[in-house]
């Protein structure tokens, strides 16, 4: 019995060290390209540029296999970025600007079809089958996914109100004007 005791341990930690030595020696490096894009882009997931994640489409730019504005949710702003970091001309006329949006559920025109749940990439949709649906704002990426597939049009796209944790005092508009700092 103490035998036992003292093997399973000793056990462990052989094999702990061995996967260790393993994890070191076959350890696979990462682009940093891929890796510093990643980081520029906004982290939401929702999949509006067509690629599953960010991840991937971190990884699409850095090959080139996409432009550098396939980002919606990140706007011009870090198209532009995207272009300088990849040392790209970006052609940002046809990219509109678009103000932070979540989806609203109108709870009385709701039938509990399930089809706006199914398509949310973050599970924002809180709800069951023949159910009324509601959006919990915080998770919601504002992807439209849900907008697009709901047959009753009960959803709507809402633009997203400060809180006191988000609103920021705006610059002075005779400042911005004249580029004092």
């Amino acid at each position: 019995m103490l035998l036992s005791i003292f093997i399973i341990p000793i056990l462990g930690i052989l094999m702990g060290a061995a996967l260790g030595y393993a994890a070191r020696l076959f350890a696979i490096e990462g682009n940093p390209l891929q890796a510093e894009i990643e980081e520029l882009l906004p982290g939401s997931q929702c999949g509006q540029c067509g690629y599953p994640g960010c991840g991937p489409a971190a990884a699409a730019v850095a090959e080139s296999k996409a432009p550098v504005t396939l980002c919606p949710p990140g706007g011009r702003a870090l198209a532009e970025m995207l272009a300088l970091k990849m040392g790209v001309d970006a052609d940002l006329s046809g990219m509109e600007e678009k103000t932070p949006a979540v989806a609203f559920i109108h709870e009385q025109l709701c039938v509990g079809c399930t089809k706006c749940f199914k398509r949310c990439p973050t599970d924002a949709i809180i709800g069951g089958p023949k159910q009324m649906h509601a959006v919990f704002a915080d998770a919601c990426t504002g992807c439209e996914k849900c907008f697009e597939v709901c047959p009753t049009e009960c959803i709507e796209m809402r633009a997203v109100q400060p809180t006191l944790q988000t609103w920021y005092w705006p610059m002075p508009t005779g400042l911005a004007q004249s580029g004092a700092q």
